[in-house]
């Protein structure tokens, strides 16, 4: 009575002759067009990382779930539109960095989630979320493996500041998974993981010649964490303040 069905609950139908076929175009467009807005927003949020990279991963086939994620991700960011990075003055000019891993912690895969973040001084400068290639065994083996990606940036960092007369020695890499300093710091400990990649191994030979330093560092001061994994709002709110993401009236 109301004419040949063409779009219903977000689904485009095409009838034909030789069958109906059923898509979501437009609803992928839109879907895709908003997560690359807000990967263009980490670059001074990244307090948002981690869920927009969660809702990238499903950019070629979203479905209604997807699209209320990101509906409150957007949600969160209009109560805190006045956020942002704050640099401070300060004397200290260390290089540091934070490594995480959320252990097996995607449901379709179970493949683990790697989280860093690297500092000057008190200066937020460098932070990645990033599913891991492959499935790791063990929580040591996700966070070594967080800790080799924490240091491959960390080296580069090293290497571009030393154009700037910049120099650094033992870089520390906080981490808090005991066994996984054990790996990096023990050679002996590496007959037992065996089947992780070489290419992660090259972190044993940084702590070894004394360019990076890890170090461990308890649960609650893990800033890496939120790179990671959901967190409750307590934890959330104290680790993106201790990031330098506050909110300060420019008065515009």
């Amino acid at each position: 009575m109301i004419g040949e069905l063409t779009f219903f609950l977000g689904l485009k139908v095409k009838q034909m002759k030789d069958g109906t076929f059923i898509s979501q175009t437009k609803y992928t467009t839109d879907y895709r067009g908003m997560i690359g807005s807000l990967l263009y927003l980490t670059a001074s949020r990244p307090d948002i990382l981690h869920a927009v990279c969660l809702c990238a991963h499903f950019q070629s086939n979203p479905k209604e779930s997807h699209l209320s994620a990101v509906k409150r991700i957007f949600r969160y960011l209009k109560g805190t539109i006045q956020y942002g990075l704050f640099y401070p003055k300060n004397e200290i000019f260390s290089l540091k960095g934070y490594s995480d891993s959320d252990y097996a912690g995607n449901i379709d895969d179970r493949k683990s989630t790697s989280g860093s973040c690297q500092f000057l001084g008190d200066c937020l400068v460098s932070w990645f979320s990033k599913k891991q290639n492959c499935v790791s065994l063990s929580t040591a083996e996700a966070e070594y493996i967080s800790a080799a990606f924490c240091c491959t940036q960390l080296l580069w960092m090293k290497q571009t500041l030393a154009d700037y007369k910049c120099s650094f020695q033992n870089v520390p890499i906080f981490c808090d998974n005991i066994s996984a300093i054990n790996i990096a710091q023990n050679p002996v400990h590496h007959n037992h993981t065996k089947h992780i990649e070489i290419r992660h191994h090259f972190l044993r030979d940084c702590v070894s010649k004394r360019k990076i330093e890890i170090s461990f560092v308890p649960s609650q001061d893990q800033l890496a964490e939120i790179f990671t994994k959901p967190l409750t709002s307590e934890t959330f709110a104290s680790i993106r303040a201790r990031l330098g993401i506050m909110h300060i009236e420019l008065g515009l």
